[in-house]
């Protein structure tokens, strides 16, 4: 059974990568031509007469914007999906069953929306993505450790509140339980974010209005890969736990 859990949670998260793909191609991609844009202006300007040509010419194009936007962007946000799908596919394995008599679909949205929470949202709330152009590139490894960083410690405290909400579920009941282990995670999390470094490196002059919708476009690319794969891999778990206990019958 874990094993066809595992492939129906890889298969259904290529089914969110796609719907997600589709989502940032058509939403996120025009703020991302907008900062590249703004990116190759502010480079020109403040490059020597000549140098910006010369460098045209010494750097080959490897990869065309066309590809990076349409087979880039689905190849990444597709093998993202079947990754987070069989990561998902272990973490309802272990969940289903220890919330209660809930059903397969439940659980996986539940689970869902749990995880964007925390393995996204959260972390996208102390270190926000940024378009092309915004941030310096001396400081983008500092950066990313520091926003990976966060996203595993949002992850343990919210694996830790979780254990100990449904400890505390059996003593004060479910609705109490999910409250106070929300509420924890909820205080050591907004700790760890005012103890951490906080990062603003956009640059004066950037439109508020690209940042703006490439955030948004970020949040909602984020959703709909989360929301597909609750309910794909919810309906693809049910049916398989349903055929197991069919065929035990």
């Amino acid at each position: 059974m874990m094993r066809t859990l595992l492939v129906r949670g890889m298969l259904a998260g290529l089914v969110a990568g796609v719907l997600a793909t589709l989502f940032a191609y058509f939403f996120g991609e025009p703020s991302v031509e907008t900062a590249i844009g703004l990116e190759g202006t502010a480079a020109h300007s403040h490059s020597a007469p000549g140098a910006h040509e010369h460098a045209e010419a010494a750097e080959e194009e490897l990869v065309t914007r066309g590809v990076q936007s349409t087979v880039g962007l689905l190849t990444g946000v597709g093998l993202y999906g079947v990754a987070v799908g069989g990561l998902f596919s272990l973490a309802f394995a272990f969940t289903y069953g220890r919330l209660g008599t809930l059903r397969p679909r439940v659980t996986a949205a539940l689970l869902a929306g749990g995880a964007f929470v925390v393995v996204f949202l959260v972390p996208f709330l102390k270190y926000p993505g940024n378009p092309p152009a915004v941030g310096q590139a001396g400081t983008i490894g500092s950066r990313t450790s520091l926003y990976f960083g966060f996203v595993a410690l949002s992850l343990l405290i919210g694996i830790l509140a979780a254990a100990f909400g449904r400890k505390l579920a059996d003593k004060l009941g479910a609705w109490r339980g999910g409250l106070l282990a929300a509420g924890g995670y909820v205080v050591l999390i907004s700790v760890a974010a005012a103890l951490l470094p906080s990062i603003d490196e956009v640059p004066e002059g950037f439109p508020g209005s690209t940042l703006w919708t490439f955030r948004l476009a970020s949040v909602g690319t984020q959703v709909v890969l989360w929301t597909a794969l609750g309910l794909a891999f919810g309906a693809l778990a049910e049916k398989a736990l349903k055929h197991k206990e069919a065929v035990r019958a």
